[in-house]
């Protein structure tokens, strides 16, 4: 036995399974329905618009084109870059070194609320950076004093020498700052002074400190601390000792800092002139050199021309390589000094991307091609409606375009086939007027050819008298006249078909009942029909259907489908007619016993002059105008005529509209 197969179940979408079934996910689910409707709607929109699809088309292409501008300029960008040689980053170097130079000269200021900070411990060996000989300006030597007893005395001046020690202590002295005072034999006393060096100490124990010579230039001399008056006590406030040991605690810590800045100074002046090449100049008022850095051989600078040069050069940061200078005004052994920073800026050398036409024009040839390529498609079927409108001109109505899309060149391949199909159907009209025409003229030719001879030949016999009696000449009178009634009924039936084909008979019409119309006209055709070895079967409704109609015209429509049943029904034989009520429509049926007929035969019965059968002629089969009037008058009214043949039997419709 065959395994069973196992048939999966169909997943579910993807937004009806966990978790788009609980919140927020359901907000989430909805936000992306509406998304996945409005792609829909813009969708369709644009599948019915030619001008959307140009627009989506432009915008494409435009885009990609933008981006392959942006590849390309980089591309050819960088086959063409140019150098860029920029020395602003050097000019705000020399600037930000010089600025920072300015900061170390500041004079040190002092919080009175906030306690100085206790200046970390130097090395012993003694950490002080010593001034270089290289550092001092020109015309400035070094000397030191001798000691002398026990003690020592040593002395660092710029132009001018330390005092020396006496007896047995020593003293050594520091410029530019405090250095500590020597010591004596019973005790021993330190002094400070703004730029000054230590005095000597007594034998008996009291030093005093003395007024140091002024410094020199080449070591930072540390300004002058004025003497600050003693502060009224209010409540709270501390005592004179108390504000006397914090007085000195600050004053020594301001002149521990402004030692450690003037050795910052020194080694950033170094490091700038050993590193960086950079000349380092304090000047005075005159130009007057008083300081400079080891590579810096000036005694002597135009102030006035540092300055210029150093706006121009502030103002045009041209890309040449000159030398710049950094100007500002300081503070310096107590005289107001400019200090100058001048050195050549480094270079931050950079590369341009350049231009080139081709970017251009590579952007312009993608656009022209994409935009080619996307519009291909529309343009061959814009080709093609055209080909096969050229090809229905020449006239192949048979001919279709096909229809490919749902917007307007779709419309237009509708309307087109659409107007070949009402030209086809207009010719073929008009063809078969034409041929209905010429078989009007045939057939009434014949129809009134046929009795006209024979009254011809009976007036021919009468005018020359060939007859054998009276009573001949009174039957060939007979026929005669019979002929010629019989060319008169022709000649009214093919008068009264042209009017009501052409509708230009007025139609007169009033509210009957249809039942009593008809019931009034088949009482006329029961002697006929019993003659005839036919049998009238009526199947008539109760109801009462009313109709707004012209009485007359409808009861020769009857008459001559009643006469048409009654001439071409097998005898013996049964005519029945019905009606009945259908959605506001009356139908009418009257059938008989006949030949099958086939579809054409039963859709050209109610043309003109048409007969089933092809040898009967007009004293045998009628005119063949009957059912022609018996349509053009029913179509008049509104209504419709038709007929249909099943098992034997052919049943004539009418159907005409109730009376509301």
């Amino acid at each position: 036995m065959s395994k069973p197969v196992k048939i999966k179940k169909p997943r579910k979408p993807l937004l009806d399974r966990f978790p788009f079934r609980l919140f927020p996910f359901t907000l989430l689910r909805g936000f992306l329905l509406f998304l996945a409707d409005l792609y829909k709607m813009a969708k369709v929109q644009v599948e019915r618009s030619v001008r959307l699809q140009l627009v989506l088309t432009f915008g494409v292409c435009l885009l990609a084109s933008l981006i392959f501008y942006s590849i390309s300029s980089a591309i050819f960008g960088q086959i063409n870059k140019g150098t860029v040689i920029d020395y602003s980053v050097g000019i705000d170097r020399i600037d930000s070194e010089a600025r920072g130079l300015v900061e170390l000269l500041e004079p040190v200021e002092v919080d009175e609320e906030e306690e100085p900070e206790t200046p970390p411990e130097e090395p012993e060996g003694g950490s002080q950076e010593s001034v270089p000989s290289s550092f001092v300006a020109p015309g400035t030597d070094r000397a030191a004093a001798g000691s002398e007893g026990t003690g020592a005395a040593s002395g660092l001046a710029n132009g001018a020498g330390p005092a020396g020690a006496a007896g047995t202590g020593a003293a050594s002295g520091r410029a530019n700052g405090a250095g500590p005072a020597g010591a004596a034999s019973t005790g021993a006393a330190s002094g400070r002074a703004n730029g000054a060096a230590s005095a000597g100490a007594a034998s008996t124990g009291a030093a005093q400190a003395a007024p140091a010579a002024p410094v020199a230039a080449g070591v930072a001399a540390a300004p002058a601390v004025p003497a600050m008056p003693p502060a009224p006590l209010e409540p709270g406030t501390p005592s004179d000792a108390e504000q006397q040991e914090r007085d000195a605690e600050n004053q020594k810590w301001r002149l521990e800092q402004q030692e450690r800045n003037k050795r910052q100074f020194l080694s950033t002046v170094k490091r700038l002139a050993a590193n960086e090449n950079y000349k380092t100049v304090i000047t005075d008022l005159e130009g007057r050199v008083v300081f400079r850095s080891e590579n810096a051989p000036e005694t002597y600078v135009d102030v006035h021309s540092v300055i210029r040069n150093a706006m121009n050069a502030r103002n045009s940061r041209d890309d040449s390589r000159t030398e710049f200078s950094s100007f500002y005004p300081v503070t310096f052994n107590n005289q107001k000094s400019y200090l100058i920073v001048t050195g050549i800026p480094q270079p931050v050398i950079s590369y341009r991307k350049g231009t080139s036409p081709l970017s251009m024009l590579s952007a312009f040839a993608v656009f022209i091609f994409l935009f080619y390529y996307l519009t291909q498609r529309k343009m061959r079927y814009i080709e093609e409606l055209a080909g096969g409108l050229r090809i229905i001109a020449t006239g192949n109505l048979d001919h279709r375009v096909i229809e490919r899309t749902n917007d307007e060149l779709g419309s237009l391949a509708k309307d087109m086939n659409q107007m070949v199909a009402d030209l086809q159907h207009r010719i073929e009209e008009e063809r078969r007027s034409e041929r209905s025409k010429n078989e009007l003229i045939t057939n009434v030719s014949h129809d009134l050819r046929t009795p006209l001879t024979l009254i011809m030949g009976y007036l021919k016999l009468l005018h020359d008298r060939s007859y054998d009696s009276p009573e001949q000449a009174a039957g060939y009178v007979g026929i005669a006249y019979s002929k010629a009634e019989k060319l008169r009924g022709l000649i009214e039936d093919l008068f009264e078909y042209t009017k009501y084909s052409s509708q230009e008979v007025p139609l007169h019409r009033k509210d009957v009942i249809l039942n009593e119309v008809l019931e009034q006209l088949l009482e006329e055709y029961v002697t006929l029909s019993e003659e005839q070895q036919l049998t009238l079967i009526r199947s008539l409704p109760q109801d009462r259907l009313a109709v707004r109609v012209d009485v007359e015209k409808i009861i020769r429509v009857f008459e001559n489908l009643l006469g048409n049943a009654v001439k071409y029904s097998q005898k013996p034989g049964v005519i029945s007619v019905g009606m009945a009520k259908d959605r506001g429509w009356a139908i009418v049926r009257i059938s008989n016993k006949a030949d099958a007929l086939t579809r054409d035969q039963l859709e050209q019965l109610f043309d003109r002059f048409y007969r089933v059968d092809a040898a009967r002629t007009s004293s045998s089969g009628g005119t063949g105008l009957g059912l022609a009037i018996a349509k053009s008058i029913v179509e008049s009214h509104g209504g419709s005529i038709w007929a249909e043949s099943d098992q034997g039997e052919i049943h004539f419709y009418v159907k005409l509209k109730l009376q509301e």
